[in-house]
């Protein structure tokens, strides 16, 4: 059985509060986000349990939600850090084309981060993620330091399972508005 840590389960738990996260944002009449699954393809089943054991992905996925908040359409990608460096290979090309894509059509993208060591959440706007890639292909760091992210987008005081990322996305546009 698949412990806590294992690779199949990276992140899961976060992804749980998010998930948690939009379905309180949905009763309160203030979004309606959606987990997009991974699409694949099953190679072998288990008859007895009617359970995929074996499969491969179908196609590159986008992000992990793609919703609308009050009129705004919104995608995002949940990711989990465990130390205050995070790896840009974590965000793959296809997201980040994606996600460009999405912003070029009038929607807002951006990552939330789970900072693990402490249990802070960062909310990061394309245009932040997209500084640290051009840097990275530039020839610069592979990954970003905590300490180089806007002290303004972290979510500190988050009452797990609810992540108020809603917020964030408010001083977002607040931010796009102003300039």
């Amino acid at each position: 059985m698949a412990t806590w840590n294992s690779r199949g389960l990276r992140g899961s738990s976060f992804e749980e509060m998010v998930n948690h996260s939009n379905e309180v944002y949905l009763e309160r009449g203030l979004a309606l986000i959606q987990k997009i699954p991974t699409p694949i393809t099953p190679v072998r089943f288990d008859t007895e349990s009617r359970h995929i054991t074996l499969a491969y992905f179908d196609q590159q996925s986008t992000v992990d939600y793609i919703g609308s908040v009050q009129g705004v359409p919104v995608c995002f990608d949940a990711k989990e850090c465990a130390q205050g460096t995070f790896p840009l290979q974590n965000v793959h090309p296809h997201q980040i084309s994606f996600m460009r894509h999405w912003e070029e059509q009038g929607g807002i993208a951006f990552l939330l981060i789970l900072f693990t060591d402490i249990e802070a959440c960062y909310y990061m706007t394309l245009q932040e993620l997209l500084f640290f890639h051009d840097r990275s292909e530039n020839g610069g760091r592979k990954s970003f330091r905590r300490d180089e992210l806007n002290e303004d987008y972290f979510l500190r005081d988050i009452r797990f399972p609810f992540i108020p990322y809603l917020e964030m996305l408010a001083r977002d546009l607040e931010s796009r508005d102003q300039q």
